[in-house]
């Protein structure tokens, strides 16, 4: 029997008929699904120690379960003490069964473990049907071992979705068990 992520399975059983009753869909490919979850950590202490990039590819490939990669400064900003090319930062985009296991570990494990959690904030939509929330600390994964983060990072994630309005987004997102605020 071949390998299935839980969460594709409750798309295709629970996810397209609750969603083609909800807004009145004639064919279920026109259920909006999701397509990518981009994950983006951004290091700006990285221009005083070098290190931190290496760190923070490690951490966000333990968190993502696929290869990170350091993104780079565009252009020069002497302010800053910036220049072209330096890392800044660090990214992974999931598709495929990655991101369906992601999702399931971001709501089952790590989103309960956010201190003083209310529910996830909805002005994160862009008016195109993609949500984008971000995380204070990335220790509430699992896969982080505390003992030895050197400096507590945020992350931003971004869902993006096949959805043509951000209340088929929320409704997808909603389905798949993200906690909104009411």
């Amino acid at each position: 029997m071949e390998y299935s992520a839980r969460l594709k399975e409750k798309y295709h059983k629970e996810v397209i008929p609750a969603l083609t009753e909800q807004f009145q869909y004639k064919n279920h490919m026109q259920v909006p699904k999701l397509v990518k979850i981009c994950l983006n950590q951004g290091l700006g202490t990285a221009i005083s120690d070098k290190k931190i990039i290496d760190v923070g590819v490690a951490e966000m490939t333990a968190i993502a379960g696929q290869k990170a990669v350091s993104t780079k400064k565009k252009k020069d900003i002497s302010n800053f003490k910036l220049r072209k090319n330096m890392p800044v930062g660090v990214r992974v985009t999931l598709r495929g069964e990655k991101m369906y296991e992601f999702l399931d570990r971001l709501v089952a494990i790590a989103i309960p473990r956010v201190r003083d959690f209310r529910g996830i904030n909805i002005k994160g939509f862009d008016g195109r049907g993609n949500f984008t929330m971000g995380i204070t600390e990335q220790i509430i994964f699992p896969e982080v071992v505390i003992d030895k983060v050197m400096k507590i990072n945020g992350m931003d994630i971004t869902f993006v979705t096949t959805a043509k309005t951000d209340k088929e987004c929320m409704a997808l997102l909603k389905e798949f068990g993200l906690p909104f605020k009411k």
